[in-house]
């Protein structure tokens, strides 16, 4: 492929709600400009951007997938992103490389949470966004319902530009707005038909159109209201410069499968979506907080961005990267702004799905991929040493369902530790972590079909089989009285024997950790056998007398005891306070305590009756309700974290995706007796395995 100046590139993303026809719209896109020589089907796994096993065997987009092509003198990059929020590092992704983001809505569905939050995450970043109302060719599609539900949902900046005219539930032709002209469709391929007549809907449809050009700069609408009609020119001019300032939002509808309305919508990237040279100018950090414009221009020194990483065991680690200014070629070695090491480059990619095509060097305004970038990680900055500059990293959604993760074979724990390292390294919603206290080695990630892929690529690639469970909860105990006891530790065998006595009071106290205090007169214990007596009880406090969780909040002060001058010693004093120990905390109304979290939910309005209801089903505590922006509440509760687990997909069932929440440990508190026993069951039952 051949290389562009960064005003002859566009860098898009395709985005919106799963099964809207993504991946479709892009395979429709290729064959169309003829980068492909067939139409790819998802159904039968052989598109060019589902390429991976586990996209051909679920039939759905698990990751982001680049797919440039050449059209009309320009160089498309084309990114298309998963649709289910499973998968939503993907779009994060896309839309952080990308200036533009074609929202692609269901003819049939309508406006979904898919379109909403990709039209939201794009506007946050300052995307410039167009729609495609797709599936046309299918029954009960309404594109005119659809767009009344895009003016209603994201505003008057919609802006319709090809329009379908439909008798009998079937599309004769398409109508160019900006042409004026009508095409009707045979075999994938267009032919120019005379107007239909479209009453009055056409004139209000233009007219709109002019209005929002009009809008775009003083002279046109000095124009406009005069009377004057715009040319073509002047109307793709005007919709160009209103889409990069992010006041139009054009839409175009068509069929992939029959690859209708798919040659406009490429006229449509080029003329009016902005290039590279426009909108691919970042603001970056350079030296102590303050900023730089850094402009993308292929003549000034290098600046780059790594979006994507691909990490695996047989080809080795794959970098994504745009090219914000400069380029980048295997003969220099860029500094990494977060290592403030150089990084050697391997070799240069042009990626098309699966297909790789080394290249010289990759210009400004353009996306490419490096092999084997052995410091760098997603978010980081390469740059020319002589300005070294820090670019503002993705905001990727937290990850917030945990399991346990257990290898099916003894002895492969290590092996899921270094695995899943790599496996985070291209996933930034994955994370991993070792819990010392439950003894578990936990996975996070943002729902129970991202961890299912998780699981299918560490028997894939790693060779790793291993099976999830809910994790445990990490209880304490706890005491709320005091008591005083005796704990002897007397054996006599042959020579000298074993000999300590205390008595020992134990209290409740605010502490987290044991709180040991003497209070020993007249030498009935002798001080060198205090260490020993405090030694035994921090033994003690790692297990309860009832669950055999740790014990916090607890006091224990050694009043009295005993002593033999021959047979008492460091050890025996030891086995005495753990008798104590045991005596004292079963006198001493023992409770088992239950991890207290704080919940933040973001919630739609309509949804906060449901939701306080399902909280209180988990034993939460609402705290109190906040409105939000965008007809959504902030919801806050305190809840326990083991009535929590499967939360996840509660809150996605109930808001449709709309929710989201965090969850953050905020104290202890006594778990109600009624689930004493239950707790108790699970403890024995657990001890017993890992002792069987």
């Amino acid at each position: 492929m051949k290389q562009y100046d960064p005003g002859r590139i566009r860098n898009i993303t395709f985005a919106g709600h799963g099964n809207s026809g993504k991946t479709s719209l892009a395979e429709a896109v290729l064959y169309t400009v003829n980068a492909t020589d067939r139409l790819g089907k998802t159904a039968e796994g052989n598109t060019v951007c589902d390429f991976d096993p586990e996209e051909i065997k679920r039939k759905v987009s698990v990751s982001s997938a680049l797919a440039p092509f050449e059209y009309r003198d320009c160089k498309i990059n084309m990114i298309d992103t998963p649709g289910l929020f499973d998968f939503a590092a993907g779009l994060y992704e896309g839309i952080r490389a990308a200036e533009s983001v074609v929202i692609v809505v269901s003819g049939k569905s309508g406006v979904t949470v898919g379109a909403e939050k990709a039209y939201k995450l794009a506007a946050e970043n300052k995307k410039a966004r167009l729609f495609f109302i797709s599936k046309m060719d299918t029954e009960h599609a309404d594109f005119y319902k659809v767009l009344e539900e895009l003016k209603a949902s994201f505003g008057p900046s919609v802006c319709p530009i090809v329009v379908p005219v439909v008798e009998n539930h079937k599309v004769q032709c398409y109508i160019n707005l900006l042409q004026m002209k009508a095409y009707q469709y045979q075999n994938g391929k267009s032919r120019e038909v005379s107007m239909p007549d479209t009453g009055h809907r056409l004139e209000g449809l233009v007219a709109a159109i002019s209005e929002a050009v009009a809008e775009t700069s003083e002279e046109l609408f000095e124009k406009y209201f005069s009377g004057e009609q715009f040319t073509k020119e002047e109307m793709v001019s005007g919709i160009h410069n209103g889409v990069r300032e992010g006041i139009i939002s054009p839409v175009f509808c068509g069929s992939s499968t029959e690859l209708q309305g798919i040659d406009m919508l490429l006229d449509g990237l080029v003329d009016l979506l902005p290039s590279a040279e426009e909108s691919a100018g970042e603001t970056a950090e350079v030296g102590e907080g303050s900023e730089v414009k850094i402009a993308c221009r292929t003549d000034d020194p290098l600046a780059a961005y790594v979006f994507k990483t691909v990490a695996d065991p047989f080809v080795g680690k794959l970098s994504y990267f745009k090219v914000i200014s400069g380029r980048l070629s295997s003969d220099i070695a860029p500094v990494n702004q977060r290592t403030g090491n150089p990084e050697k480059i391997g070799k240069l990619l042009f990626l098309k799905g699966k297909k790789q095509e080394e290249t010289d060097y990759i210009g400004a305004g353009d996306i490419g991929a490096a092999t084997k970038l052995n410091e760098s990680v997603t978010g980081d900055s390469l740059c020319d040493p002589r300005r070294v500059v820090k670019f503002k990293p993705a905001r990727f959604p937290a990850p917030c369902l945990s399991m346990a993760i257990v290898p099916k074979s003894k002895g492969d724990e290590g092996k899921i530790s270094q695995a899943l390292q790599r496996l985070i390294e291209e996933d930034s919603t994955l994370s991993y972590t070792n819990n010392a206290e439950t003894r578990q080695q936990l996975i996070t990630g943002l729902g129970e079909q991202h961890l299912d892929v998780v699981v299918s690529k560490l028997k894939s690639k790693f060779g790793i089989d291993v099976v999830l469970f809910s994790p445990r909860v990490a209880y304490r105990e706890t005491i709320r009285k005091k008591v005083k006891v005796e704990g002897k530790h007397k054996k006599q065998t042959g020579g000298h024997g074993q000999y300590g006595d205390v008595w020992i009071e134990f209290e409740p106290c605010d502490s987290e950790s044991l709180v040991f205090e003497e209070k020993v007169f007249g030498g009935s214990v002798p001080r060198n056998f205090f260490p020993a007596v405090e030694k035994g009880l921090q033994d003690c406090v790692k297990h309860g007398v009832l669950a055999g969780y740790p014990v916090v909040g607890l006091k224990a002060t050694l009043l009295d005891g005993s002593y033999h001058p021959v047979d008492s010693s460091e050890m025996s004093f030891k086995m005495a306070a753990t008798l104590a120990y045991k005596a004292g905390l079963a006198q001493a109304n023992p409770v088992i305590l239950e991890p207290i979290s704080l919940l933040k939910a973001i919630i739609p309005d309509s949804n906060t009756g449901d939701i306080i209801g399902e909280l209180n089903k988990r034993r939460g505590r609402v705290l109190g309700m906040t409105p939000a922006e965008d007809k959504m509440s902030l919801v806050e509760a305190e809840v326990p974290e083991s009535e929590m687990h499967d939360f996840t997909t509660v809150l996605r069932s109930m808001t449709q995706g709309r929710g989201s929440f965090s969850l953050e440990f905020v104290r202890y508190e006594v778990l109600p007796s009624q689930l004493e026993a239950s707790v108790i069951g699970e403890a024995v039952k657990l001890k017993d395995q890992e002792n069987g």
